[in-house]
């Protein structure tokens, strides 16, 4: 399975919000879009941009760390609070933090930009909408509680459950090779 990459989902919230004039979102639309970008990337690669954990909740599919980043109960939330700020529903950048780059390939920054182009329309509760039409939160509709969206769910959705043990295997190779260069 991916294993949650801290850095780079900090990475790519900033890259997101930087899409944004104000430098700020709010965080429900900010978790749809990052969702979003996840199963580009999965259905291009076979790789997860963050790793992170999908949940199926009330409002729709949600990354599990970064929900709780934001809720400030994730055990990286002080390094997390040194560059994104929440003022009731929304996150924002702080101006004098700049989680940089350089972990996100070229694709994974593309990916970010394009998604977020694509529905800068739409507010919270239209994402919610379209997130509720995914097969996937369908497949494993929560009701009013929360329950894991399998990595199957996902790859069935984006017509990759054919190649769902090389991309498990995959991402256990990569977690070991990371797991070495930890200490």
């Amino acid at each position: 399975m991916f294993r949650f990459n801290f850095e780079k989902a900090l990475q790519a919230v900033g890259v997101m919000l930087r899409t944004e004039p104000s430098h700020r979102m709010n965080y429900m639309r900010m978790l749809k879009l990052l969702y979003i970008c996840e199963k580009e990337s999965l259905a291009e690669t076979g790789h997860s941009i963050t790793g992170d954990k999908v949940v199926a909740m009330e409002r729709g599919p949600v990354l599990s760390h970064l929900y709780d980043l934001i809720k400030g109960t994730h055990y990286n939330a002080s390094a997390w609070n040194r560059f994104i700020e929440r003022d009731r529903y929304e996150i924002m950048l702080k101006e004098e933090q700049n989680p940089g780059t350089d972990l996100l390939n070229k694709f994974e920054i593309e990916t970010i930009n394009a998604v977020s182009e694509r529905y800068h329309q739409q507010d919270e509760f239209d994402m919610v909408h379209l997130t509720h039409e995914f097969p996937e939160w369908k497949k494993n509709d929560p009701g009013k509680s929360s329950k894991p969206i399998p990595l199957d769910d996902i790859l069935e959705a984006i017509n990759r459950k054919d190649d769902a043990e090389a991309i498990k295997k995959d991402a256990d190779l990569e977690n070991h090779l990371m797991s070495m260069f930890e200490g």
